[in-house]
Parts: structure tokens; sequence; C-alpha cells
């Protein structure tokens, strides 16, 4: 197994910032704006996305968790039963404007789940995709990211580890697989 370093902790401090500057123009106040990150993974970059925010506008930011997991389209087929995690989302979210945030944009396929999953919760005015990464050449579905932290050419075979979280120093990786 080869791993490469694509973003170091300081590259990914810069990162968060750019992406938090572009929020701020795009929504101003967040007075109609929510927040949701995507179980599992997505939950890290967005707490890291929200702090920052917050710490920039000296506002509350309205945040939540989404968990798409029955919403899948492969969930039935993994062989084993699936462990779903928490949908945390306490407001409403018709009418509002909602980015949703994870950490690796792959297939596309949990953003599909996500947008299905959101729909129990309201219908939204707008929804825009927040990723810290974008894995070009590997989409199953027409889905691409409106902010995006690092674009990655990446074949089906490579992966990314997103390395954020307590204890963690924050990283990501590119990691090839030996065969």
């Amino acid at each position: 197994m080869q791993k490469r370093l694509i973003l170091n902790s300081e590259l990914l401090n810069i990162t968060v910032d750019r992406l938090c500057q572009q929020l701020i123009e795009n929504h101003n106040d967040f007075a109609n704006t929510v927040i949701l990150g995507l179980q599992p993974r997505g939950i890290y970059f967005s707490d890291l996305v929200v702090a920052h925010l917050q710490t920039l506008t000296k506002s509350e930011i309205t945040y939540g968790y989404l968990d798409a997991t029955f919403y899948r389209d492969d969930f039935r087929k993994k062989g084993k039963p699936v462990q779903a995690n928490a949908t945390k989302i306490d407001f409403i979210i018709e009418d509002k404007n909602v980015v949703l945030i994870d950490d690796v944009l792959f297939t596309g396929r949990t953003v599909r789940a996500a947008l299905d999953a959101m729909m129990d919760y309201g219908r939204p005015a707008k929804v825009e995709l927040m990723v810290l990464i974008n894995r070009r050449y590997t989409r199953d579905l027409p889905i691409a990211p409106d902010y995006t932290g690092k674009d990655v050419n990446t074949l089906h075979t490579q992966k990314v580890l997103v390395e954020i979280g307590k204890g963690k120093k924050n990283k990501v990786w590119l990691i090839n697989e030996e065969t």
C-alpha cells in the first residue's frame, strides 16, 4: 500500500478558510441557510467548517447531521446488517437554503441518497453541495459540488483517507492499493 499526502494540516486549514469565505459571500448572515453534515464521515469536516464559520461571522449557524443509509440504492447488497448513524435535524428546512457537506465526493450515490433523505424534513428552496475532496473521473451519477476543497484525479482502485477529528492531525491521503 502506498500513501501520498494530499493535504497537510496547514493546507487543510487554508482550504477550510477559503470555503468558509465562499459560503459567507453567498449566504451573508445565514439567516435563511442551514448546514447538514453527511453521516458518517462528512460530519468531521462539517464540524470544522461550522466552527470556523461561527468564528468568522460571530453568529449561530443552524446545523445538523443527516444519515442517508437506508436511502442508498446499495444498502441491501453489502452482505451484512447495515448500521445506521444518527440523524440530528431539530429545525425546519422547508424553504431554506441547504448546504450539504461531505468529506469526499466519489460516485455521487451518497449525495443522491442524501437528497432523498433530506426531503423527509421539508422541501428546501435551494440545495448546494460542499466537499473537501472531489474525486474526478469516478462519478456514476451526474452530481457536481458547488464548493470544492480540492479536485483529485483518481482511479476506482484508489482510496482517499480523510483524517479529521479528535486526537488526529488533520490530513488527507491518497492510497494506492498494491496488487
